[in-house]
């Protein structure tokens, strides 16, 4: 009876267990889905200490920590997850990546990279993955351009997200207000962000941090200000809250991103802008140089991965342009976001998709200027680290900026860094190849020509027509490379030219010259120039016709033979040295010898005429005893064909 008892207590016992289990999964993961990622972690890591785990259970407390930016702990996750599963999804390979690398784990960290490069290639992180397998070689180019420094109103709460507002810097900070109860976000496990500002000195050392109007500051969170160049107005991240909280379908509150006026002392008329949606997030404002432009960060459709830079027109009168989004060059399937534009029209922005340290990291795309093709370059270590860093800016002139991470050595979640940079960024050589096809005669533009780009193993690579004004352009090719380029076109003969490019940037034009298969000829023309013969030469005081004039002289041959009607007159000429009379009989036996080939080759003799000129039609000053170089007797030295019938 006793043993019938006891197991009836451990069976109810563990019923109970069950149930309890199956309950606090079902609150973690409600808890999840609504992103309260400090409440989901605590009760997932509570059930898995009693024993029970699972694939759903693992990925949504890798996500977790994943989410929330605490990648150490995310590479744990995700490491009992890979050793309960033997095939995921392929989004597990590549946060598993990142994770590993937070915590500097690279060899390993490419070895995920690797399985998800083959399993989802068509992905552009994986391509880009691909093309940079010496990203950390890269990256050491453009390392150790920074002397880093904590900007001083750091807190042991998050502060990120700074903006230039005069001698000021805005920022946003999750420090108390000395509450007795303070609201805390159940995303981070900290209070609501506000934003504040802080005196910088000549330095960009930061102190006296004071909180910026109540106006803008709500009981929710606000983050990344920008600001006008006149100081007028401000553009910032808030949650979905102006009268009233604004929420999706799931019913989650978003971000929205607000505008505010500053008048008579105070900042007024909080508006949110006309692109907002309660259904995606819209964040972290920039502004264009010109002010003609926000850049900002969301996942609105349209979007390429978990959120995008996109960036829209700010019109004279106030109102706003469709955004659209930065493209494929910045974007890609995992995190663009916190962009910035300096002076210089370039835009600094953070990725967890490119090739980086780990987390996210700061790279840096110029607007408008193809220099360097393959897009956007990582601003390097130390800027960059195994963490997350974020919130780039600089000021053009001083070299000062800031620029926020959760690196190891800080006082809270994230910190401001300030920076001095020491160096510019160097871009990798990057080469562009162009042309133009023309006709060499007439030098007449060749549109529509077919003209082919091989590399040094004659592979083919692009293929392009030229443009009406007969140009082409092949776009970015490699620096320090062989190439073969080949042109077609219809009634011209096809040419192909060896090119070697250098290891500089730059711009390689290169002319395609054409020469037509059938050549316009006329009376008096000189076949030797149609043709563009090379030099017929005799040897030293001797008329007999050399193997390489053959060659030059089966060229007026096959004219000859194409066009039976043709006569011509080959003339010979010399240059001054020798006696006249010398120079005339040899050039006289030199042109009949000419002619005599012609003949044994069966062109009519009453076809060609042959004569010596010696030295009485110099083409320059070269006469007797003056006194010339061997190039400038060279050009009187010369055969003629002269067409005359």
């Amino acid at each position: 009876m006793k043993k019938i008892t006891t197991f009836y207590i451990v069976f109810i016992i563990s019923v109970m267990n069950i149930y309890s289990q199956k309950s606090n999964l079902a609150k973690a993961a409600k808890e999840y889905g609504q992103f309260a990622y400090v409440d989901a972690i605590k009760t997932y890591e509570k059930v898995f200490a009693k024993g029970y785990k699972s694939v759903d259970m693992l990925e949504k407390l890798g996500n977790a920590y994943y989410f929330k930016a605490d990648l150490d702990n995310a590479a744990k996750w995700y490491g009992e997850l890979f050793s309960l599963a033997n095939e995921l999804e392929p989004e597990y390979y590549y946060r598993y990546a990142q994770s590993l690398k937070a915590i500097k784990q690279y060899d390993k960290a490419d070895e995920m990279m690797a399985k998800f490069i083959k399993i989802n290639g068509n992905d552009h992180r994986a391509k880009l993955a691909a093309e940079q397998k010496n990203y950390l070689t890269l990256i050491k180019k453009n390392s150790g351009r920074y002397s880093i420094e904590n900007a001083g109103i750091n807190t042991e709460y998050s502060d990120y997200g700074s903006s230039f507002f005069g001698d000021k810097l805005a920022f946003t900070s999750a420090r108390t207000n000395n509450k007795v109860y303070e609201k805390k976000s159940s995303w981070t496990g900290e209070g609501y962000t506000n934003l504040y500002f802080a005196d910088k000195d000549t330095n960009g050392a930061l102190s006296d941090a004071q909180r910026i109007s109540t106006i803008i500051n709500s009981k929710y969170n606000e983050a990344t200000p920008v600001f006008t160049k006149d100081e007028g107005t401000v553009y910032f991240t808030r949650n979905n809250y102006l009268e009233k909280k604004g929420k999706d379908k799931s019913g989650t509150i978003l971000l929205k991103i607000y505008k505010a006026t500053f008048k008579e002392g105070n900042w007024e008329n909080v508006t949110e802008l006309p692109f907002n949606s309660d259904d995606y997030s819209v964040a972290h404002p920039a502004l264009s140089p010109d002010e003609k432009y926000l850049y900002f960060s969301s996942n609105m459709p349209g979007t390429l991965g978990q959120s995008d830079i996109f960036r829209a027109s700010i019109n004279f009168d106030g109102t706003f342009g469709a955004p659209e989004n930065l493209g494929a060059i910045v974007n890609t399937e995992g995190r663009e976001t916190f962009p910035f534009i300096s002076a210089e029209n370039e835009l600094y922005f953070s990725s967890d998709g490119h090739p980086g340290l780990g987390g996210l990291d700061v790279f840096v795309y110029r607007i408008g200027d193809n220099r360097w093709h393959k897009g956007v370059l990582n601003m390097g270590e130390s800027l960059n680290s195994s963490k997350d860093d974020f919130g780039f800016l600089i000021d053009s002139t001083t070299k000062l900026g800031y620029f926020t991470s959760n690196r190891e050595g800080g006082q809270g979640g994230d910190d401001i860094y300030r920076f001095k940079e020491l160096k510019e960024i160097q871009y990798p050589c990057d080469q562009f190849l162009a042309g133009k096809v023309t006709d060499r005669q007439s030098g007449v533009a060749l549109s529509g020509s077919k003209v082919i780009l091989y590399d040094d193993g004659y592979k083919m690579l692009k293929v392009v027509d030229s443009d009406n004004g007969g140009k082409f352009d092949f776009g970015p090719i490699e620096c320090n490379a062989k190439y073969h380029i080949k042109t077609e076109k219809g009634d011209y003969n096809t040419i192909e030219i060896p090119l070697i490019i250098g290891d500089e940037s730059g711009k390689t034009f290169i002319p395609m010259l054409l020469d037509k298969i059938v050549k316009e000829m006329k009376l008096g023309d000189d076949l030797a120039v149609v043709l563009k013969l090379k030099t017929i030469l005799f040897d030293l005081n001797k008329s007999n016709i050399r193997p390489d004039a053959v060659v030059e002289l089966s060229k007026i041959l096959d004219v000859m033979q194409q066009n039976p009607n043709m006569k011509i007159d080959v003339r010979s000429h010399t240059d001054s040295r020798n006696s006249t009379d010398y120079n005339k009989k040899l050039s006289d036996r030199r042109a009949k010898s000419t002619m005599a080939w012609l003949v044994k080759q069966g062109i009519n003799k009453t076809r060609v005429t042959a004569k010596g000129y010696g030295e009485l039609q110099l083409l320059n000053k070269c006469a007797d005893s003056v006194k010339c170089t061997e190039t400038e007797h060279q050009v009187n030295r010369r055969s003629e064909f002269i067409i005359v019938k």
